[in-house]
């Protein structure tokens, strides 16, 4: 079995990538061999200090409170919960402040831009205004009781 670290190379698409790759298998490998570290660099002896931590065995037991730790470290459902309507409440105050927006710009500059909308819109049939008024309800009816069904699930 050869220990030559070119044939074992994944194909890399950066020659600094490479490079790198290169200097870290070549620390492991001076390292497994037991090479004399008087020659290399600072890069190369903190290399060899990383492929000889990564060598130790680890720790079979685990700490009594090993999992009081861990479940200290993931925040309350409650938080997660608080923070998700704190987000809903600001996006829909934001959709609502661009409405009135959008409302009052239509109010105030709509005269000038309206006729000159309505001429390259095409003319729709009288039930066609229906059919849209129905589809827009049904949108909103369904997005005010989106809320309902997810609780019932």
């Amino acid at each position: 079995m050869s220990h030559d670290i070119e044939h074992h190379a994944p194909p890399f698409d950066d020659d600094a990538r490479e490079r790198e790759w290169l200097a870290q298998e070549t620390a492991a490998r001076r390292e497994r061999l037991g090479l004399d570290p008087a020659g290399d660099d600072a890069r190369m002896r903190q290399y060899r200090r990383l492929a000889r931590a990564l060598r130790e065995p680890l720790d079979a037991t685990l700490p009594a409170d090993f999992a009081h730790r861990v479940a200290a470290m993931v925040p309350a459902r409650g938080a997660r919960a608080a923070d998700a309507r704190f987000e809903r409440g600001l996006a829909i105050a934001l959709g609502v402040a661009l409405l009135l927006a959008a409302g009052v710009v239509s109010a105030l500059y709509g005269s000038a831009w309206l006729p000159a909308m309505a001429t390259i819109l095409p003319v729709l049939h009288p039930l066609a205004d229906r059919w849209l008024l129905a589809f827009a309800a049904c949108i909103g009816v369904s997005c005010l009781l989106e809320p309902r069904q997810r609780q019932a699930r």
